[in-house]
């Protein structure tokens, strides 16, 4: 499989997005054997990305599911992982009864990267994302606890998500020139709003990672076909599923963005990577585009 540049790595077209072994909107979970049957037909695909989060959990007091899930899972597979890219993110707090919140300070930021390296079992984040502003904080002074971590040597590669233009500007001048790695935007049929942070990130030489690049956890995946109309016949004319189709799409707007569909069942992952391989032609990307009142 082809690769794309997401800072200092090179990683697949599609990567995994294992937020919904752990938390998702229908509040139903794989047994810890299947999720991690999952994250192994990714890997077994050729997937070479990994997304999660410390806040993906089914629970305030199981903080840190979805990362042990993933360590456990590249411990266990039988092939090399070398080459695969580990994100997790950081910065959204989670307690007692469900209390959520925001916290961009050093001292949150190193506690919460401590616990990511002893949940994923590594010594090192490969990539490390801010997961949300913290709007009591400046956004420079977060960054600058960012660029800390990675003196520190905690973390490899610096992102940031759910960003707009002016604060992923502000991330680059803080981090310095080519140090910010990635954007993490909500983007797909149901939610284009981010395509002018993708233009952006294109332009800059920054990779964009779309969540929920199909829709979402609660049906919106599912049903994609059925509410753009577009996805389905084109889905219909190569053979293919609706959902294969929005990720094709996407990976077509910027050689800069990488899909990170999520995924309960190996059918589902192995399904979207060949996303990568499903060639659309000029106008059945301009066609898709002009259907979500995307100038592209």
């Amino acid at each position: 499989m082809h690769t794309r540049q997401l800072g200092p790595f090179h990683v697949s077209p599609v990567g995994l997005g294992a937020m919904p072994l752990s938390m998702n909107d229908d509040k139903a979970y794989p047994s810890e054997d299947d999720a991690i049957a999952t994250i192994h037909a990714a890997l077994d695909a050729g997937v070479t990305l990994i997304d999660t989060a410390d806040i993906y959990a089914p629970s305030w007091d199981a903080m840190g599911h979805n990362e042990r899930l993933v360590g456990q899972a590249l411990r266990t597979w039988g092939g090399g992982t070398s080459d695969v890219v580990i994100a997790t993110k950081g910065g959204i707090t989670r307690g007692r009864g469900e209390s959520w919140g925001r916290d961009g300070s050093l001292a949150y930021l190193q506690g919460a990267v401590e616990k990511s390296l002893r949940n994923l079992g590594v010594e090192t984040i490969d990539l490390y994302q801010y997961h949300r502003p913290d709007r009591w904080m400046v956004y420079g002074e977060v960054m600058e606890n960012l660029l800390e971590l990675q003196k520190q040597g905690k973390v490899r590669a610096l992102g940031i998500s759910n960003a707009s233009v002016e604060e992923i500007q502000i991330a680059e001048r803080v981090l310095g020139e080519g140090n910010l790695a990635s954007v993490q935007n909500e983007f797909s049929p149901r939610h284009p709003g981010s395509y002018g942070e993708l233009k952006h990130c294109e332009s800059r030489g920054i990779a964009f990672l779309p969540w929920s690049p199909l829709g979402g956890t609660g049906g919106g995946a599912r049903a994609v076909g059925e509410r753009f109309a577009v996805f389905a016949e084109l889905a219909e004319q190569h053979g293919v599923s609706p959902q294969r189709v929005v990720l094709a799409w996407e990976l077509a707007l910027s050689d800069r963005l990488i899909a990170i569909p999520g995924a309960r069942r190996a059918a589902s992952i192995q399904d979207s990577v060949q996303a990568a391989v499903l060639a659309l032609a000029e106008d059945e990307v301009a066609r898709c585009s002009r259907a979500l009142g995307l100038d592209a």
